[in-house]
């Protein structure tokens, strides 16, 4: 007697291509991602990047197995055609440009302003049925109408796009981190994306003092920097949650002349404690005295602490530096949003319902 095979089928795997992958936040949280009934599932395709220990993060993490896939050098000298066929893409092109902390040129500023467009050739030579986009918010109002060009320029490439402000605090990530990311469907399916509500990660712990908790001793880029005798006496004076002028303006006269900052400018994060009973505020790539993030005990954060407000996993190992791997850990999408947008794709691709909430929809 022949006994039926009842096993499941073979889950629908999409390849992902990546341009500007940076260390692999985004396709660390799409490869841990699944649509809700395990129908659905990514898989590492290729991936770009101009920096050399970026990459070398990306393959030691994210590709050990297909090192030669990942490929080092400006996107602007890559050939795009010899990449090869995907099913998914992904690229959060440079946001120098929109930031909110540089000038926000836009356009105007011709290194970084239109590298968004490889990823609009990739689109239309490869034709993949998804794609994530991934700026900062500043994006939205940078330059005259670029942001809009863009779109168009997404959209006339044969996607319908979602576009969205995500709130990574919403979605389980202990950092204030505000990214606008686009999710662009291929025209000719009949799939709509819908935005993940945040409501299903409302009980979520994301203090930072949690977030930093039991990190183990050998966890690597852990190492704790020195800081000045200026630098410790200033951070003494500062509470948890202040920055250095708050410290200043509360403390008056008591707060010494010789550790005062005397700029005209007041950035928030210069001089910041973390709240340990707070999300984090935005973890950055770079900047100098004042911007490294501070521990509410009085000392500068670790790379691995930093990434853990980005949600990399302890056994994520970044490859560099530490000026190199700071810059990564900031540069990076956390994994924990990445996975949140790529599981909300591959359960709209299942015709999964699931609950959502209102965006612009292009």
């Amino acid at each position: 007697m022949k006994l039926e095979n009842h096993s499941a089928p073979a889950p629908v795997t999409y390849r992902l291509g990546e341009l500007f992958c940076g260390p692999g936040g985004l396709a660390l949280g799409a490869l841990r991602s699944t649509s809700d009934d395990g129908s659905q599932r990514v898989e590492h395709a290729w991936a770009n990047d101009y920096d050399a220990d970026t990459c070398e993060t990306y393959r030691h993490n994210i590709s050990p197995q297909s090192p030669n896939t990942v490929y080092l050098g400006d996107v602007r000298d890559l050939d795009l055609s010899s990449l090869g066929a995907i099913d998914a893409f992904a690229y959060g092109f440079p946001c120098n440009s929109f930031s909110h902390v540089g000038e926000r040129q836009g356009f105007a500023n011709e290194k970084f302003g239109q590298l968004y467009w490889y990823g609009v050739e990739v689109l239309r030579m490869y034709q993949p049925k998804w794609f994530i986009a991934e700026n900062v918010s500043g994006i939205r109002s940078a330059g005259s109408g670029d942001f809009q060009t863009i779109l168009q320029d997404l959209a006339d490439s044969g996607y319908k796009l979602t576009t969205h402000l995500y709130k990574s605090e919403l979605y389980g990530v202990p950092q204030t981190r505000h990214r606008v990311i686009i999710v662009g469907i291929r025209d000719d399916l009949d799939v709509t994306y819908q935005v993940p509500d945040p409501a299903r990660w409302a009980s979520a712990d994301i203090s930072a003092r949690t977030a930093l908790s039991n990190i183990p001793v050998d966890a690597p880029n852990n190492e704790v920097r020195q800081l000045s005798e200026t630098v410790t006496r200033r951070l003494s004076y500062i509470r948890p949650g202040e920055n250095v002028w708050q410290a200043a303006d509360r403390l008056g006269k008591d707060f010494p002349d010789e550790l005062r900052i005397n700029t005209k400018t007041r950035i928030s994060q210069i001089y910041r404690k973390l709240n340990p009973n707070k999300p984090a505020y935005t973890v950055t790539a770079a900047g100098g005295g004042g911007t490294f993030m501070y521990h509410w005990t009085d000392r500068e954060l670790t790379n691995r602490e930093r990434a853990r407000l980005q949600t990399f996993p302890d056994d994520f190992a970044f490859i560099g530096k530490y000026a190199s791997v700071r810059k990564q850990i900031g540069m990076a999408v956390p994994p924990q949003l990445a996975k949140v947008v790529t599981t909300g794709i591959l359960n709209s691709f299942a015709g999964i319902p699931y609950p959502w909430i209102e965006a612009n929809l292009r």
